[in-house]
């Protein structure tokens, strides 16, 4: 028995409600300062930050601009900017 309940969990977990423009601050990653170390993905309430080659990639479809990865990141590779609509 196959049961379908229509959620979805992870990074883009729901195709329609893309939550990205909810946002007034958007992380900015600094590639040269960030190590991958990965504590940005694990913080993110959102799950929207990959590590892709040592280097944090966020999906602004889903960010929300809350700013913990910014907050957590312990080599300051993340830095907020005003989002500019």
């Amino acid at each position: 028995m196959k049961l379908n309940v229509g959620a979805v969990c992870g990074p883009g977990g729901s195709k329609k409600n893309k939550t990205g423009h909810w946002r007034s601050f958007r992380p900015k990653v600094d590639p040269e300062a960030c190590n991958g170390c990965g504590i940005c993905f694990m913080y993110c309430p959102d799950a929207s930050i990959k590590i892709v080659d040592k280097i944090c990639i966020i999906d602004y479809e889903y960010c929300k601009g809350c700013g913990i990865c910014a907050h957590e990141c312990p080599r300051d590779a993340i830095t907020m900017e005003e989002e500019r609509k």
